[in-house]
């Protein structure tokens, strides 16, 4: 069983609803997010531009949240300097620049320039976030990429500070222009990886759906992979939207909270549309209203579903770890 420390618990619990569930929304997107307003030249995106974007969807979405997960050039403290990040909802801050280094079959992350867990912690967020396209066949890479994961968990626990990893599989060679054959293979990538990550010392996964609904559509199988996901993990694990349009992404949250998953960490699957939307504010009526609504469709399934983060370690939610009586001496 693994034992948590008194900050890690503070913060799982500032990210996760009163019942240990996590809903969470992203907004993080950086490089993403300037295509979708400018598919032709995304780096004519004005800093100003991106900003409003992201205060846009903290004000119309935090409040049905458990967590926000934000980015630190153009959200975190953006929001919270707007006074529109409800001080009842968590704040997780991604700390990988955007994008990739290598070309797009060997990539390789790397870290925001300036940018650490200390301040992440100082700013007052409640978790740590990392984004690692992983191949776990891809073995001198994968091992690359563990050793990051490694290094920034090892800086996560010193700050005493949830540490969430997202993993990305991605194709290559062939499976690049066959998307069947990557589908398939993608099942066990995503399991492997749950394996290899999980294996180092962090405390949540935002895992990818371990199948693609176009080519697998039986439900007893879809709920047989989520659970050999569920067994691959050894920490609490929530299911990413990876932008899938959000009908098909409901069905994913809802098999994998009953597999085991406890909760979700969405975002485009629950806003995109509205980031093509140019008057301010009709986008701003379609986050509070569409997008509003998504987002309490998949609490629901959540709260119906999901299992609560302690549970998964084995802990009870009225001691999640034991204290002595000279504790803070040695804190």
């Amino acid at each position: 069983m693994k034992r948590l420390t008194i900050g890690k618990i503070r913060g799982l619990q500032q990210i996760a609803n009163p019942d240990g569930i996590f809903t969470i929304c992203a907004m993080d997107h950086r490089g993403s997010l300037r295509k979708m307003l400018n598919k032709e030249h995304p780096e004519e995106v004005a800093y100003e531009e991106m900003v409003e974007h992201k205060l846009a969807l903290c004000s119309s979405l935090a409040k049905y949240a458990s967590a926000v997960l934000l980015d630190p050039i153009y959200g975190a403290a953006q929001c919270i300097s707007h006074g529109i990040l409800p001080n009842n909802t968590g704040l997780l801050v991604s700390i990988e620049a955007s994008d990739y280094s290598g070309d797009k079959e060997h990539r390789v992350t790397r870290l925001l320039d300036e940018w650490t867990v200390e301040k992440i912690k100082r700013m007052g967020a409640s978790a740590v976030k990392i984004l690692v396209y992983y191949r776990p066949d891809l073995e001198q890479l994968a091992g690359q990429q563990l050793n990051t994961v490694n290094m920034v968990a090892t800086e996560c626990i010193e700050n005493d500070i949830p540490f969430l990893v997202e993993p990305l599989s991605y194709a290559i060679d062939n499976e690049i222009n066959n998307q069947p054959q990557f589908a398939a293979l993608k099942e066990q990538l995503v399991i492997k990886t749950a394996q290899d990550i999980t294996a180092l010392p962090i405390d949540v996964l935002k895992a990818e759906f371990p199948a693609d609904l176009r080519y697998r559509k039986d439900k007893s199988e879809l709920i047989n992979l989520c659970q050999q996901l569920d067994m691959s993990s050894q920490v609490p694990w929530v299911v990413l939207s990876a932008g899938v349009d959000f009908e098909v992404f409901y069905q994913q949250v809802e098999i994998a909270c009953q597999a085991g998953a406890s909760g979700f960490l969405g975002g485009r699957a629950i806003w995109q549309e509205a980031m093509y939307i140019d008057n301010a504010d009709e986008r701003v009526r379609y986050l509070s209203t569409v997008a509003a609504v998504r987002l309490k469709r998949l609490n629901e399934i959540a709260y119906k579903y999901a299992v609560p983060w302690y549970k998964k370690l084995g802990v009870s939610s009225k001691e999640l770890a034991r204290i002595s009586k000279k504790w803070y001496q040695k804190y």
